[in-house]
């Protein structure tokens, strides 16, 4: 009897230093399963994004964080742009959307812009409350790095380098 207990103690301990292992040391976890509704009123999941590093960054026009960092988000996306990088700027749910049609027309933004009417997407993508957040996405539909806040962009650049310098 006091054998199996400790069978049973030691694949435990066993199952919770692997989970450790799987969990910690990678540093990524799955994107989730999203639809993003676009501007144009087309569609894109989460999906869709596989195969391409992809920055998504929740912002909302309110945010004076977000609008200073967008030129540098232009201009990332602008960088990359033929290299397998995609961008979404996901509007956050409380931001009118004739305001975000707006100042996605009068800045000319390059890239993908959705507007989470519902706030599902926020919901699922870690319940975001702040803005910007952003978060970079790997070729295989990981997330590898986030950031509440302005990023960090020569940081930012390198990580995006990295990543579609890999298979």
């Amino acid at each position: 009897m006091q054998i199996k207990h400790w069978l049973v103690a030691g694949v435990v301990a066993a199952g919770v230093a692997i989970g450790a292992v799987v969990v910690l040391g990678s540093g990524t976890s799955v994107a989730p399963q999203s639809t993003f509704v676009l501007l144009d009123g087309s569609q894109q999941t989460t999906a869709d994004l596989r195969g391409k590093v992809t920055l998504v960054n929740f912002w909302a026009t309110s945010c004076t964080t977000c609008v200073a960092e967008m030129p540098d988000i232009v201009a990332t996306y602008d960088k990359y742009k033929g290299q397998g990088f995609e961008t979404l700027a996901v509007a956050m749910s409380y931001d009118p959307p004739s305001y975000v049609v707006n100042f996605t027309e009068t800045r000319k933004l390059p890239f993908k812009v959705a507007i989470d009417n519902t706030g599902a997407v926020a919901k699922a993508w870690g319940d975001v409350k702040l803005t910007p957040t952003t978060y970079i996405v790997n070729k295989r539909g990981e997330i590898v790095k986030s950031y509440v806040g302005a990023p960090d962009f020569t940081e930012l650049h390198r990580l995006i380098e990295k990543l579609l310098a890999e298979a």
